[in-house]
């Protein structure tokens, strides 16, 4: 494995030592890492304008967080580059190297021990008056919700184009199955193994006892219409940015048919190995006798 990048949180210290440590040891090692243009200014070494770096790079190391990772993935999108994440952050299900291990694992990616994993992105258009205004992609999830305090959305929505429901709610999530371990997950949604192809609907705080999280296929598309009067409603994109809408705007969702997020599987980290280490799902709980 050669022309390895790197992508750093400069904002968080442990993150920038990490990085120059990489640095580093990437000299030591006979594999030299690329940097971006940010990156490297930080770090006070050479780095290559975006677009070189994008069309040099073949895998990118991510050092930080899921938070990290996200953006990074917005910033590889439409290319092959393989990412792989070391978490400094909290739970980690995108980033899920740990610092400790990180020598270990950059030999085995060096060394071509590894599989790809080709996640599912959302494709995302938010359309007022029949006219397209945002176009926008997500590898976790889109929210649509109010800023207002304790304010209730109406909200309609339609499978393929067909009407399903006016949903009474504080908002929804639309997640990929990568987005299924994040907020949806926290909402009451299932877990999705990332290498399915499905949509995954949340209601958040609904305001009716019949709701309940809905899967799509591959080839729907989720259609929501905020109804009402209110004007303080947001679309967020993988919780980073966020998009203003009005009632009667139309945000439709599906999965995106052209780009995807390809990211490393190391053996002994698959997608369950993750779920029980970091939700300690499968754990064995220890009976006392009295």
């Amino acid at each position: 494995m050669k022309n390895l990048g790197m992508i750093v949180n400069l904002r968080k210290p442990e993150a920038v030592n990490m990085a120059k440590f990489l640095l580093q040891w990437g000299l030591d090692n006979n594999c030299p890492f690329l940097l971006p243009h940010q990156e490297a200014s930080a770090l006070t070494t050479s780095g290559l304008d975006d677009e070189q770096w994008l069309k040099t790079v073949k895998l990118a190391i991510v050092i930080g967080g899921d938070g990290t990772f996200l953006r990074a993935a917005r910033y590889i999108l439409g290319t092959e580059i393989i990412l792989h994440g070391i978490n400094l952050g909290n739970l980690g299900f995108l980033a899920s190297s740990k610092p400790e291990q990180v020598e270990l694992d950059l030999q085995n990616i060096i060394s071509g021990k590894f599989e790809i994993l080709e996640r599912d992105v959302l494709s995302c258009t938010i359309n007022r008056d029949g006219s397209q205004l945002h176009k926008l992609y997500a590898l976790n999830d889109v929210v649509l919700n109010t800023n207002a305090i304790a304010r209730l959305l109406q909200i309609e929505i339609r499978f393929n184009d067909k009407f399903f429901c006016v949903l009474p709610a504080d908002g929804v999530i639309i997640s990929s199955p990568t987005g299924s371990t994040a907020y949806a997950l926290s909402a009451g949604g299932p877990i999705i193994p990332p290498h399915m192809d499905a949509l995954l609907l949340v209601p958040l705080c609904a305001h009716t006892l019949y709701s309940r999280p809905i899967l799509a296929s591959k080839d729907d598309c989720i259609s929501l219409i905020p109804r009402g009067a209110s004007r303080d409603i947001m679309l967020t994109q993988d919780g980073q940015l966020a998009y203003e809408v009005f009632p009667g705007d139309r945000i439709d969702v599906k999965l995106s048919c052209s780009k995807k997020i390809r990211t490393v599987t190391l053996e002994n980290k698959s997608f369950l190995d993750i779920v029980n280490e970091k939700l300690g799902w499968g754990e064995r709980v220890k009976l006392s006798h009295a």
